[in-house]
């Protein structure tokens, strides 16, 4: 799932950079079999290709595992092609509840909402 793990498996993962140490930290958590994988923003602090490869990896887990993902995220634009619902909080409370494509495809709901 992560070809870029193993091209580093011989080092420290104090050596890793932010991708690949999230990259093992979802890795390490699929060893478990779990039935629900919560990520807590994924994507923050990654460079846009890392992102992506994260993202397809989350896409991939769902799709061929069958693991339900709970992700917390700020960046919508990244997460966007693996969403079904979006839940939006604003301090605290949910602001807004319904299908993902909906927050997605609505301008003025997403702008409204999250100053997209």
């Amino acid at each position: 799932m992560f070809p870029r793990l193993l091209e580093r498996s011989e080092g420290l993962g104090e050596n890793l950079s932010g991708g690949e140490k999230q990259m093992l930290a979802i890795a390490r958590s699929l060893l478990i079999q779990p039935s629900v994988l919560l990520l807590d923003e994924p994507t923050e602090g990654l460079a846009p290709i890392i992102v992506q490869e994260v993202i397809a990896a989350v896409a991939e887990v769902r799709r061929e595992e069958g693991v339900s993902v709970l992700i917390v995220e700020q960046n919508l634009k990244a997460v966007a092609p693996i969403l079904q619902t979006a839940h939006v909080l604003e301090t605290g409370r949910v602001a807004w509840s319904g299908p993902a494509e909906t927050l997605i495809e609505d301008e003025s709901l997403s702008r409204s909402l999250l100053g997209l």
